[in-house]
């Protein structure tokens, strides 16, 4: 194993804290991450991770060691990707994950970003849940909504306008609210938020000011699908991105209450590991994401 695989596994042996996954992340055999490790600290002359039976960490010096390797490794593939103009574009696996989004905005046009860098093979996962970037071996996600993770750095590429909206049957049985206030006797779709449990109030704008409420409901979600098919199936009101539910206000099945007030336009971006300096796998991803996502806004 050359100096810079071994500098990689050393990065994802720290960040996972376990050899063997590190080792089947980078589809090695245990035993040469094992040996390459203990290669390494020889080479160096220092020991780089406390080992024990539960998890390996760093020592002092390879702690250092990480932060050094991050920057080398991020240097060498910027120096590289820097020659584009002679044919050398980036390359490798790009890891990503998408929400509910990605599966109208995203999808359907990613093959037209790997005719463009035929060197990067992409990884593709899906879901609204939060995912742990540098735990799981993320390159970088796309989130919809206000950043909170401070351990993140994030690049808005789109904003997504929102509807309030009840189906058509539920607005006939409970029928449809004129003011804010009148919201109080419905019921809501709640979305709950996945990192403190709590059920998001909605929001509206009302005569340039932000107001929120919080609705009573029975059911409650953290996911874009269901959201919207509980929505359409009649168990409440909810606020959602227009893109997802232009076809459901077209036919009738859902229908848009409170217009004058609507909710907030939600921020749409993409999220990379703080620690990490922005490779340039991630840097054309992100550029090709705000292509993209440019009609959203």
């Amino acid at each position: 194993m050359d100096r810079f695989d071994a500098m990689k596994l050393f990065v994802r042996i720290v960040e996972l804290g376990n050899f063997s996954k590190a080792a089947d992340d980078l589809k090695l055999p245990a035993a040469t991450a094992t040996h390459a490790i203990r290669q390494l600290e020889a080479r160096l002359g220092v020991q780089l991770l406390h080992r024990t039976t539960r998890k390996v960490s760093p020592t002092t010096d390879g702690q250092a060691y990480y932060q050094r390797c991050l920057r080398i490794l991020a240097d060498v593939e910027e120096t590289e990707a820097g020659f584009g103009h002679r044919g050398v574009l980036p390359k490798g696996r790009l890891r990503v994950d998408l929400p509910t989004l990605g599966r109208f905005y995203v999808l359907p046009r990613l093959h037209e970003f790997m005719d463009r860098y035929p060197g990067i093979d992409v990884e593709v996962g899906m879901g609204d849940r939060h995912v742990d970037l540098v735990g799981e071996g993320v390159d970088c996600v796309l989130r919809v909504g206000e950043l909170a993770d401070s351990s993140m750095v994030g690049r808005r590429v789109a904003t997504l306008a929102q509807a309030t909206c009840a189906s058509a049957a539920y607005l006939e049985r409970h029928g449809t609210p004129a003011t804010l206030e009148a919201l109080r006797h419905h019921q809501a779709v709640n979305w709950y938020s996945a990192a403190s449990g709590r059920n998001l109030p909605f929001e509206f704008i009302v005569d340039g000011v932000l107001r929120t409420l919080q609705l009573p409901g029975r059911v409650s979600v953290n996911g874009g699908e269901a959201y919207v098919a509980c929505c359409a199936g009649g168990l409440g009101l909810a606020q959602l991105p227009r893109y997802h539910v232009r076809d459901l206000l077209a036919s009738g099945a859902l229908r848009e209450v409170l217009p004058a007030w609507p909710p907030p336009a939600l921020p749409v971006s993409v999220l990379y590991p703080r620690q990490r300096q922005l490779s340039p796998r991630v840097r054309v991803f992100a550029d090709w994401l705000a292509e993209v996502m440019a009609p959203a806004s």
